[in-house]
């Protein structure tokens, strides 16, 4: 991911809301334009996902904090691979895999789209979708997640987006399940179609 230099200062916090690590604060690097996934809407979030994610095998995109990946495999899910751009990000992740014997979880250094591009090993149960807002890359990611072939056959996909910004292009086969709007951050699940 694109981001500016690390900033060294007080390291910022993510709380894991329920599972194996329910209450846990850990540490994230502190990398300038980093947004983790608030807790009212993680919690939103896998309130919607608790009949799906127990067992799944999960891609968590753009993965930054890795709020999304830490949370989901708290609450069950076998895998999570973990992708982003950022040196430093991974390397705070590597830690807090350390940390937690967070086995399920898959970190990868590369950018999302390169990594789509390569990509024809598995396929995904649900997707964290959530690239920086500034950046533009949430139509062109959509495209290549399913040009990839590496969606489950009824895969749910969950977006991020600032509100302000133009509603993604997405695959005509992706159709909205759930969607809120918290501040100024708008998040949808979707359920993939065949």
């Amino acid at each position: 991911m694109n981001r500016s230099k690390t900033q060294h200062s007080r390291p910022n916090t993510v709380r894991i809301i329920a599972g194996q690590w329910r209450g846990r604060k850990l540490p994230v690097a502190n990398i300038s334009g980093l947004r983790p996934t608030g807790d009212r809407i993680r919690e939103t979030l896998f309130n919607w996902l608790e009949p799906e994610i127990g067992g799944a095998r999960c891609l968590d995109l753009f993965t930054g904090s890795g709020a999304l990946a830490l949370e989901a495999l708290s609450r069950g899910a076998a895998v999570v691979i973990a992708v982003d751009s950022h040196k430093d990000a991974v390397g705070s992740l590597r830690e807090l895999q350390k940390l937690l014997s967070a086995e399920g979880l898959q970190l990868i250094h590369s950018d999302a789209q390169s990594w789509l591009a390569a990509h024809r090993e598995e396929q995904f149960d649900i997707v964290f979708l959530d690239p920086p807002f500034q950046l533009g890359l949430l139509s062109e990611t959509a495209q290549l997640l399913e040009q990839a072939n590496c969606l489950a056959t009824e895969a749910l996909i969950y977006i991020e987006r600032d509100i302000d910004q133009a509603t993604a292009e997405l695959p005509s086969n992706w159709q909205p399940y759930r969607e809120k709007t918290a501040g100024k951050v708008h998040y949808a699940l979707y359920r993939r179609k065949s």
